[in-house]
C-alpha cells in the first residue's frame, strides 16, 4: 500500500512540474516549445489556459493529500518500532 501511494506521489509530482511548466499565458514558457500556438488556436488561449490552471490546482490539491494520508500511514505502522531504547 504504502509503495502504491510513494509511486502516485511520484507521479503527481512529474504531472504538476509539467503543468506548471506548461503555464505561461505570454507565450515565452515551454508552451510555445511543444507546440502551444497550435493548442491556443484549437482551444483558444483563454479557455487552455484555464484548463491547464484547474489541472495545476487539482494536482496539488492531489499531491497535499497524498502526502498527509501516506504519513499517517507511515507513523501508525512503525509507531513502537522508532521508541529508542533507554540504557540503564
Amino acid at each position: 500500500m504504502l509503495t502504491a501511494l510513494t509511486i502516485l506521489i511520484a507521479l503527481i509530482c512529474v504531472l504538476l512540474m509539467a503543468a506548471v511548466l506548461i503555464q505561461n499565458p505570454k507565450g515565452g514558457g515551454v508552451d510555445a516549445t511543444f507546440g502551444g500556438t497550435q493548442a491556443n488556436q484549437m482551444f483558444g488561449a483563454a479557455k487552455s489556459a484555464d484548463f491547464i490552471e484547474k489541472i495545476t490546482w487539482y494536482l496539488a490539491i492531489a499531491l497535499f493529500v497524498l502526502c498527509i494520508i501516506t504519513t499517517l500511514l507511515v507513523g501508525s505502522a512503525g509507531g513502537a518500532e522508532n521508541i529508542p531504547l533507554q540504557s540503564q
